[in-house]
């Protein structure tokens, strides 16, 4: 290849690269997103530490109960990045009465989802919990502490919709704003009710579980009080939100059902690899925990360059821009695959500091430095499918094709292979969750074909308009 020749592909590449409105627009959205990010991480950790001070039946129990909020997490996850979708768009085009019915119709399933789970919580805590433990201490005390964190569900659910329509009218300082003031205070109450500090009761589990239910009160509370008070596109009479009519529902449910179905099975999913894991051994398991705990950290600034592409993609497709919608997919996958290898770098050069700070056996530190490496090899596939189905495929409207790519092959690909892995061929641990990437590779395959393609690019405010 010729010097100068390889001279203009360079050239074309930092063109492509070079680009200050888009630059600011990505890191106004992107980095609030990855400082909550980042904050959720860093301050559940702390909870946890010190819900660990109390002892192993409540970290179980805290666990096992968190595992129902889990759940609707993933619920509420789906509806909503399948309503920013839509508001993303609708934003584009300045259509704040579409904006709305959309938040009414969020609000409804959501509040919907978080209704039945209060039910679970403070009617069969037990049963649900004994789905996942037989232990009878660990599910007593884990059905004392659903029931009270129960009691947030509804407020959570309002707050996970109203903060999602912010982020993709591009208001992304409020929910971090107040995100960050929710889970300080639910950090300080837990501190302060489960040791019994300033003269308070020393309430253990039940202390964390009150903490949780404040902080989320008040959480929805400074939301919607900010929310009405700065006049945002969320600020919806009850006559706006649920102005929309069965055709219009059913026209919106059509694209976001199919993201709700994604997250379900995506998540059934990754609890199969952990059930694959724990069945292996109990190193083996610990391994992976660790892993995770490190892998968190290491994914928030891709989770917030996904967030943040769907927000500029879904804007632009909106404003009728497609080819300018196009080129920022582009450019925000490439950035993410460049970072990813920096990222994955550092996971590789720091892996044996982090690891000595875990006091465990020599063969969990061994099954995980040795996973840890294989994560930073492949780090920048998984953040490229982040950045391309999150990002990409959702804020296009391509529902349909993300959920066979992000939802089905992990069930037709990553977990009948790695369950070969570890029960047909007896591999280790490593070798099992290297196996499970070829779900990643396979994923990242057909995904670039599809974006190249473009058919992934709709005009979701004119289906909402129709």
């Amino acid at each position: 290849m010729s010097t100068s020749l390889v001279g203009k592909r360079r050239g074309a590449l930092i063109g492509f690269l070079s680009d200050r409105e888009y630059y600011r627009l990505l890191f106004k959205i992107a980095l609030p997103i990855a400082l909550q990010q980042f904050i959720m991480s860093s301050l559940n950790m702390v909870g946890m530490l010190m819900v660990g001070q109390l002892g192993e039946v409540q970290v179980a129990a805290v666990g096992l109960a968190n595992q129902i909020y889990f759940l609707l997490n993933l619920l509420l996850f789906g509806i909503t990045t399948g309503s920013a979708m839509f508001t993303a768009q609708l934003w584009g085009k300045h259509d704040i009465a579409h904006i709305r019915k959309v938040l009414g119709l969020a609000l409804s399933l959501g509040l919907a989802a978080a209704l039945v789970f209060l039910v679970i919580a403070e009617i069969v805590p037990q049963w649900a919990l004994s789905i996942y433990s037989q232990d009878p201490a660990v599910i007593s005390m884990g059905s004392d502490y659903l029931r009270v964190i129960g009691l947030s569900f509804v407020f959570y659910a309002v707050s996970f919709c109203y903060a999602i329509v912010l982020r993709s009218t591009g208001e992304v300082r409020i929910p971090l704003l107040v995100t960050f003031t929710s889970l300080s205070l639910n950090t300080l109450i837990s501190y302060l009710l489960i040791f019994g500090k300033l003269g308070l009761p020393a309430l253990g589990v039940q202390g964390a579980a009150i903490a949780v239910l404040f902080s989320r009160t008040l959480e929805c509370g400074v939301l919607l009080w900010i929310s009405y008070a700065k006049k945002t596109p969320a600020a919806a009479k009850i006559k706006e939100l649920f102005s929309f009519d069965l055709p219009f529902a059913r026209r919106v449910l059509r694209l976001v059902l199919p993201v709700v179905a994604n997250e379900m099975l995506w998540s059934t999913g990754t609890t199969a690899y952990s059930v694959v894991y724990a069945r292996m051994s109990t190193e083996a398991i610990a391994a992976m925990n660790i892993v995770n705990s490190i892998d968190q950290i290491a994914f928030v600034i891709f989770i917030a360059l996904g967030h943040a592409c769907a927000v500029l993609v879904g804007n632009r497709i909106g404003a009728g821009d497609k080819h300018q919608a196009f080129r920022y997919a582009a450019r925000t996958e490439l950035l993410g695959i460049i970072g990813a290898f920096g990222v994955g770098s550092l996971v590789l050069l720091s892996s044996n500091s982090i690891l000595s700070l875990y006091k465990v056996p020599p063969v969990v530190i061994d099954y995980a430095s040795k996973v840890l490496t294989i994560l930073g090899l492949v780090l920048w596939l998984r953040a490229s499918n982040m950045i391309l189905f999150i990002g990409i495929l959702r804020s296009g409207g391509d529902t349909h094709f993300a959920l066979v790519m992000d939802g089905v092959i992990i069930w037709v690909v990553g977990v009948p292979l790695a369950f070969m892995g570890a029960f047909l061929f007896h591999l280790p641990v490593y070798w099992v969750y290297l196996i499970a990437m070829s779900e990643e590779l396979t994923k990242w395959a057909l995904g670039l074909y599809r974006f190249f393609s473009r058919k992934w690019i709709n005009d979701l405010a004119e289906t909402v308009a129709a």
